[in-house]
């Protein structure tokens, strides 16, 4: 049998990520509009050296953008659910993607499990949450879904940057 394993172009990932990208990223993630000067400050680096780090970091898509995370409740959408949709066969159709042009609808996710697709959305009333539900079942394929309804968040943040990388002796944090 012939060896065909350098003919093949192997598959590249992202460039790994060093101690200063970590720190880097992670403090855009808490404050994305401070200076490469605060930012050099916080992390040990030159603000040249940080803005070559992130014009890096954005080239590689590890910053895909940098955006003003909004209050829900302050911007008249309170009420934030996670709506489960059961669907015949994979469930991504065009016409459940479609979905996607509802500014209500801020994320959706294939999964495994009971779910074919997970969507969060944040609406402004119950109301508003069953008109989109109606929309959701109208699709063709879609068998029912599943709406739970946050009552409070307890955390809600950006991708975080650092990694835990000993998850046994890691202790819980004291209460």
């Amino acid at each position: 049998m012939e060896n065909t394993e350098d003919i093949r172009p192997k598959r590249r990932g992202p460039p790994p990520l060093d101690p200063f990208d970590r720190k880097i990223l992670a403090a855009l993630a808490a404050d994305a509009d401070q200076s490469y000067a605060a930012l050099g400050e916080k992390v040990g680096l030159s603000p040249p050296a940080v803005h070559e780090r992130v014009k890096r970091l954005k080239r590689a898509g590890a910053i895909r953008d940098t955006v003003a995370r909004l209050d829900g409740t302050a911007v008249g959408k309170p009420l934030t659910a996670f709506v489960h949709v059961e669907a015949a066969g994979w469930g991504k159709s065009e016409r459940l993607m479609q979905l996607a042009r509802f500014p209500e609808v801020e994320e959706m996710h294939s999964v495994a499990g009971d779910a074919s697709v997970i969507f969060k959305v944040r609406m402004e009333s119950p109301q508003a949450l069953e008109f989109l539900l109606g929309q959701i079942h109208s699709v063709p394929g879609v068998r029912g879904t599943k709406s739970y309804i946050a009552l409070s968040t307890y955390l809600d943040r950006p991708v975080q940057a650092e990694v835990t990388t000993d998850w046994l002796g890691v202790p819980l944090p004291p209460e």
